[in-house]
C-alpha cells in the first residue's frame, strides 16, 4: 500500500448551481462528471472501502494543466471544496470529498533520459507508467512496491521502496517539482527557486501546499539483484523474529527485509521474510543462513532475477475491501516481549471476510535513508531501525460490530507494542485515527511547514482532516 495525494478545499460545505457545473464543463478541455455519468465511480470511489461514503459532487477528468489551474479557480468562485487525485490511494480517503475532485490520471506522461538520469513524471503518473518508461534505461530510484501507486502521493509523503537502504528515499531522488498553488500560480521548486517550497515537498504530505503537476527525480544505474521470500509456521515466530532482525541489523545497505507475521482465515498464523538484495542470490544466501540454519521454513524461495523481475515479485496490491493501519518506527529490534505480545494479540483477533485479515510487518529502514538529515528535508524519520505497520481489514459483508471489534483490537495492539517503539508515525500510511498525529508525522518539523503553508496558501483553501496547519 501506499499514500496517493489529496485535499478537501476550505469550502467544502458549499455547493455548486447546475449552471456552475455547466460553465465548468465549457471552460475545460477534459470532461465534467457527475454521479451516474459513466466513469464518475472509477475516477472517485476512495482506495480504502473504509471510507466509501466519500462521494464528490463531481469529478474533472484534467486533459492538461490548465484544467487543473481552472479547476481551482472555479473552486475559489464556488466556495466548493477541492480534491486532487493521483494514484488515490489515501488511507484515510482524503483523495474523495464532497465537492470536486480533479482526477489527474491522464497526465500520466514520463520521460527518462539515460545520459542525465533524469526522469521526469507528470502529476498524475503512476508507478506502472514511471517503471515503462525507464526500464529501457535500466536505472531506478526508490519506486514504492505497487504499481497503481501514484507517484505524487508517493514522493511528497517521503516514499519508501525495498531499494530505500541503498537509494534513499523516493523524497531524496527528488530534483525539482511543478507546483500549482491555491491563487494560480505555477512555481518551479528546486534547490534554487523556491527552496522551502522544495523542501517542504520531500515528505510534507500531499495536498497541503497545491497541487504538483510535475516531478523531476534523478535516477541511478541498476543491475541485477536477488530475491527471498521464506515463509515460517506462526509457532516459529519467537526463534525466527529475533534471528531475522539481527540479520537485517547487520546486512550491508544492498539488502532490505519485510519481516511480518499475520492471520487471515482461520486459526493459523505465518511468519513471512520478503527480501531483496542488490547482489547475486549466493550472497544473500549466506545473510540468511543463520535463520535457514534455526527452523526449516516451509517455504524457501531465492533466487537470482534481473531488477525488473524482482520489483515485479515484490509488487504488493492489497484486496479489494476496507482496512486500517496503524504505524511507528523503532529504533531497536523489538525484543522477545513484544514478539510474545503480538502473537498472543493475533491469537484473539476479532476476524472478518476480508482476504487480507490482520498483522504486523517491520520494514527494515536505515542506510541511506538515515544518511540525510532530519531537517534537510520535510520527512523528518531519520533514524528508524524498521517502520512498523499493524493492520487489520474486513469488507462490506461485515456487519458493524465485526468493524466496530477489529478497529477496537487493532488500537489495542497499538497500546501493546507501544513501550517498544517511538511515537513517530509514517506520514505516507496515513491514519484518520491518530490524535496527535502533527508531531507523530512531523515532529520538530512541523512549526516550518505550518510557516510555509500560511505563505503559500494563506486561506487555507488545500485543507482535509490532517492537512498542515489545521
Amino acid at each position: 500500500m501506499n499514500t496517493g495525494t489529496g485535499s478537501t478545499g476550505a469550502g467544502a460545505a458549499h455547493s455548486a448551481s447546475e449552471a456552475d457545473w455547466g460553465r465548468l464543463e465549457k471552460s475545460v478541455a477534459g470532461r465534467v462528471l457527475r454521479p451516474g455519468d459513466r466513469g464518475f465511480r472509477s475516477s472517485s470511489t476512495p482506495f480504502n472501502q473504509r471510507f466509501a461514503a466519500n462521494r464528490p459532487s463531481g469529478v474533472l477528468s484534467a486533459a492538461n494543466g490548465a484544467d487543473v489551474r481552472r479547476a481551482v479557480e472555479w473552486a475559489r468562485e464556488t466556495g466548493v471544496g477541492l480534491v486532487a487525485r493521483g494514484g488515490g490511494h489515501s488511507y484515510a480517503g482524503y483523495s474523495a470529498g464532497t465537492g470536486l475532485v480533479v482526477d489527474l490520471s491522464a497526465l500520466n506522461t514520463v520521460s527518462a533520459d539515460g545520459s542525465t538520469g533524469l526522469v521526469t513524471a507528470a502529476g498524475g503518473a503512476r508507478m506502472s507508467d514511471v517503471r515503462a518508461a525507464i526500464q529501457p534505461s535500466e536505472m531506478a530510484f526508490a519506486l514504492g512496491n505497487g504499481a497503481s501507486v501514484g507517484i505524487a502521493g508517493l514522493t511528497l509523503g517521503g516514499g519508501s521502496s525495498s531499494t530505500s537502504r541503498k537509494l534513499g528515499l523516493t523524497a531524496d531522488a527528488l530534483v525539482r517539482t511543478t507546483l500549482l498553488t491555491a491563487d494560480g500560480r505555477l512555481l518551479t521548486c528546486d534547490a534554487q527557486e523556491n527552496p522551502d517550497l522544495y523542501w517542504a515537498c520531500r515528505g510534507g504530505g500531499g495536498g497541503n501546499f497545491g497541487i504538483n503537476l510535475s516531478f523531476t527525480f534523478r535516477a541511478v544505474p541498476v543491475s541485477d539483484v536477488s530475491t527471498c521470500l521464506l515463509l515460517w509456521d506462526g509457532p516459529d515466530a519467537p526463534e525466527v523474529f529475533p534471528v531475522m532482525q539481527e540479520i537485517a541489523r547487520k546486512a550491508p545497505d544492498e539488502f532490505s527485509l519485510r519481516l511480518g507475521v499475520s492471520a487471515a482465515g482461520g486459526p493459523q498464523t505465518t511468519v513471512s521474510a520478503v527480501g531483496l538484495h542488490l547482489g547475486p542470490a549466493s550472497e544473500l544466501r549466506e545473510l540468511l543462513g543463520p535463520a535457514l540454519a534455526l527452523t526449516r521454513p516451509v517455504r524457501t524461495d531465492i533466487a537470482d532475477r534481473t531488477f525488473w523481475e524482482a520489483q515485479d515479485y515484490l509488487l504488493h496490491e492489497t484486496s479489494a475491501g476496507a482496512f486500517a493501519v496503524r504505524t511507528h518506527f523503532a529504533t531497536e529490534p523489538l525484543p522477545a516481549e513484544a514478539v510474545a505480545t503480538v502473537l498472543a494479540r493475533l491469537a484473539r483477533r476479532p476476524g472478518s471476510s476480508n482476504p487480507d485479515g490482520c498483522g504486523l510487518a517491520l520494514y527494515t529502514w536505515g542506510g541511506a535513508i538515515n544518511r540525510v538529515g532530519a531537517a534537510d528535508t520535510a520527512f523528518v524519520h531519520r533514524d528508524a531501525l524498521c517502520l512498523v505497520s499493524m493492520d487489520t481489514s474486513w469488507s462490506g459483508r461485515d456487519s458493524a460490530e465485526t468493524v466496530e471489534a477489529n478497529l477496537r483490537w487493532l488500537a489495542e495492539l497499538r497500546e501493546a507494542v507501544a513501550p517498544y517503539v517511538t511515537e513517530a508515525a509514517y506520514q505516507n500510511f496515513i491514519d484518520p485515527d491518530l490524535p496527535d498525529w502533527r508531531t507523530a508525522y512531523y515532529g520538530a518539523n512541523y512549526p516550518r511547514l505550518v510557516e510555509i503553508k500560511k505563505r503559500v496558501d494563506p486561506d487555507g483553501f488545500f485543507t482535509f482532516g490532517q492537512a498542515i496547519g489545521s
